[in-house]
C-alpha cells in the first residue's frame, strides 16, 4: 500500500505545476483525498480537498481561484493544478487519505510522502 505525492519542483512566481497523488496496492476512489502543505517553521496547513466521488471540493481561501483538484479514479489519482503561483505557497506539499473531504489534518488516517514545491525568482 502506498501513497506517492510527485510532480513538485522549481518555479517562478506567476507559473504553474501540477502535483499527482498515485496510489498503489488500493483503490483511491473509495477515499476521499486532502492536499496539504507544510512550509519550514510553519504548522501544516490544509489547501484543498475533494470528496470520493469528485463531487465536492475545498480550497483555503489562500489559493481559491488559482488552485484546481481534481481526481481520476480510473487512474488511481488525484491531481493539484496550480497556477499563478506565489513566493509563499513554497512548501513541502502531501496527499492524505481521509473519509470526508476537510481542510484540518483529523479526518486523514494515511499520509503519503510529501513533494518539495519552491516558487521563486
Amino acid at each position: 500500500v502506498q501513497l506517492q505525492a510527485s510532480g513538485g519542483g522549481l518555479v517562478q512566481p506567476g507559473g504553474s505545476l501540477r502535483l499527482s497523488c498515485a496510489a498503489s496496492g488500493f483503490t483511491l476512489g473509495y477515499y476521499a483525498i486532502g492536499w496539504f502543505r507544510q512550509a519550514p517553521g510553519k504548522e501544516r496547513e490544509g489547501v484543498s480537498c475533494i470528496s470520493r466521488g469528485g463531487y465536492d471540493t475545498n480550497y483555503a481561501d489562500s489559493v481559491k481561484g488559482r488552485f484546481t483538484i481534481s481526481r481520476d479514479n480510473a487512474k488511481n489519482t488525484v491531481y493539484l493544478q496550480m497556477n499563478s503561483l506565489k513566493p509563499e505557497d513554497t512548501a513541502v506539499y502531501y496527499c492524505a487519505l481521509g473519509q470526508v473531504c476537510q481542510l484540518t489534518t483529523t479526518p486523514y488516517n494515511y499520509w503519503g510522502q510529501g513533494t518539495q514545491v519552491t516558487v521563486s525568482s
